[in-house]
């Protein structure tokens, strides 16, 4: 057998592999993340609410660091800051 038969099957087989696995992660409803790893849907309703839950925390911590720097507070925290901060350097100078 040559090394290009033998680089034919090879590609062959991992083509067949390729194919079936992902023909049975169809039907078993797996996906796969970017790095080819599956990722298998929750099976349980109560794990889907857990995982719901755990979703909607994290939408909250987003929204609440993109909103708290663009507060009226917020913004007048940083003034009332760079006040003092002013006044330090005066003082200093």
């Amino acid at each position: 057998m040559s090394f290009w038969t033998a680089a034919v099957v090879i590609v062959a087989i991992w083509a067949l592999v390729t194919i079936y696995s992902r023909r049975n992660d169809g039907a078993l409803g797996v996906t796969r993340d970017e790095d080819g790893n599956p990722v298998f849907p929750p099976t349980d309703a109560a794990e889907q609410a857990r995982e719901i839950a755990e979703l909607r925390e994290r939408i909250k911590v987003l929204e609440r660091i993109a909103t708290d720097n663009n507060s009226l507070s917020s913004q007048q925290t940083r003034q009332i800051a760079a006040d003092i901060e002013a006044l330090r350097d005066r003082q200093d100078g």
